[in-house]
């Protein structure tokens, strides 16, 4: 199965990123961090919020905005697909763990992003992301790079399908290396099990 590249983005000076609807309704906020299985998931990018929400969808389905599936040969990955489908200016973030089956509650470094996921990704953690910036007046990829964050187990439990943590870290442009931006706050709480009937407005 393989999921499209996605993410937040902007550049250093960062003129509109993150949710749009978001910027302007004071009720939308970053959820707070827990390990419950709450499915929330929230971080900022250069100070400005993102969240998960649902699409409208196509042919009577609707567009998840978070995903979390694993792959590879005995599942020797996971990956947090997350995207804010509702804003007028949409954004994704896609989050690979390398070997959590194996490691479990840890913090692992986030490395390089080739922009893919699943099999065409690399092997080992990384993070990307794709958000529109109004200075060049388009969508733009932003990647992570060696040792440029991490993002830190710290719930994880097969049988009840929860997995939760927190993440930060850097990354730059795809196009223009030396626009480098911050990811800050991130937290994910999320139940696999019941995650496919969640609801995000």
């Amino acid at each position: 199965m393989k999921h499209s590249i996605l993410f937040l983005v902007i550049t250093t000076v960062c003129l509109s990123c993150g949710n749009d609807d978001t910027i302007l309704n004071n009720e939308r906020a970053l959820p707070p961090i827990t390990q419950n299985g709450a499915n929330t998931f929230g971080c900022y990018i250069d100070q400005l919020l993102f969240i998960p929400r649902d699409g409208d969808g196509t042919f009577s389905t609707n567009d998840n905005a978070m995903i979390f599936w694993g792959g590879g040969i005995d599942n020797d990955y996971n990956e947090i697909d997350v995207h804010d489908y509702n804003s007028e200016k949409t954004a994704s973030l896609l989050m690979h763990i390398q070997g959590l089956h194996d490691n479990g509650i840890a913090s692992y470094i986030v490395n390089e992003s080739n922009g893919q996921n699943g099999i065409d990704g690399l092997n080992h953690t990384y993070m990307h992301c794709r958000v529109w910036r109004k200075d060049v007046g388009n969508y733009q990829n932003y990647l992570s790079y060696e040792n440029s964050g991490n993002i830190t187990i710290t719930s994880f439990n097969l049988y009840s399908g929860i997995i939760s943590g927190t993440f930060s870290g850097s990354v730059r442009n795809y196009q223009e290396p030396h626009d480098t931006i911050q990811i800050t706050q991130g937290r994910f709480d999320i139940n696999g099990f019941t995650l496919p009937d969640a609801n995000f407005q």
